[in-house]
């Protein structure tokens, strides 16, 4: 590990989290490299996996385009915010704490969800992308059945 490989790190997040928050998946994606390590975390029994499809496990450069816009398809635009805790690196390593609220654009509900993302940056392009969530938070709010 070189020395300088935690700022580079920490710059490439920063890059990341900023447009991610401008919602351009394609200037989004390009902070990916071709193949990429994303999972999602998510209950095994597939409950409410039609009204999230974002949420799946990718690979591709293009799938987090993709990834970017079935979010900004599934939620009101107007009622969206994102708040970062914390940011940690460790070399080529970084974890970001944090809380999104979102609203479910079919149901209209509002949800909160705290969330831990491991990144891994490799030459400037992230290569893991791992999100652990409130799963069910974002299952309740978009839950079309009557409870």
């Amino acid at each position: 590990m070189s020395v300088s490989a935690p700022t580079n790190t920490r710059a490439t997040i920063d890059e990341l989290l900023r447009r991610i928050g401008e919602g351009d998946p394609e200037r989004i994606a390009e902070m990916y490299a071709e193949q990429v390590d994303w999972k999602l975390n998510w209950p095994q029994n597939e409950h409410g996996r039609t009204a999230t499809p974002w949420i799946r496990h990718r690979s591709a450069r293009a799938d987090a385009a993709d990834h970017y816009r079935e979010i900004a398809a599934h939620h009101v635009p107007e009622q969206v915010a994102t708040e970062i805790d914390r940011i940690l690196t460790d070399g080529d390593d970084a974890i970001v704490l944090g809380e999104i609220r979102q609203t479910a654009r079919p149901t209209g509900r509002g949800y909160r969800a705290r969330f831990a993302l491991h990144l891994t940056v490799v030459d400037g392009l992230v290569t893991r992308h791992h999100v652990y969530e409130d799963s069910l938070a974002v299952a309740e709010a978009f839950d079309t059945e009557d409870r």
